[in-house]
């Protein structure tokens, strides 16, 4: 399955919905995609994984890596997710402790305000 990638800036946070499957052929692209946009200058990042079907090992660990870079400018990375399946992935590794968690864009926003 192929991964969908969308981005749009709202206020001071660049959104980065992702749909499909974030596996090891796949996370290369999404990587790229969070790199671009932290050499843009994007250091508020939120991930959409609502439209994510599969993460797996790899996925995590370029969400991992994209934390560890935006924090170091400063900034904050927090994941946008309900399924019940991906936040069970979170769970089980403990990075729903690392990672701020949200229901909606909306409410990954007013995390920060």
């Amino acid at each position: 399955m192929e991964l969908a990638l969308t981005s749009r800036t709202v206020e001071a946070f660049e959104i980065i919905e992702v749909g499909g499957e974030i596996d090891v052929y796949t996370a290369p692209k999404l990587r790229e995609a969070i790199v671009a946009a932290v050499d843009a200058g994007h250091t508020k990042l939120i991930i959409d994984v609502q439209r994510v079907d599969f993460l797996d090992s790899t996925g995590l660990g370029v969400l991992v890596g994209a934390l560890k870079r935006v924090r170091a400018d400063g900034g904050s990375l927090d994941i946008v997710c309900t399924q019940e399946r991906i936040l069970k992935i979170f769970e089980i590794t403990g990075l729903d402790k690392v990672f701020g968690l949200h229901s909606s864009i909306d409410g990954a926003r007013a995390a920060h305000a």
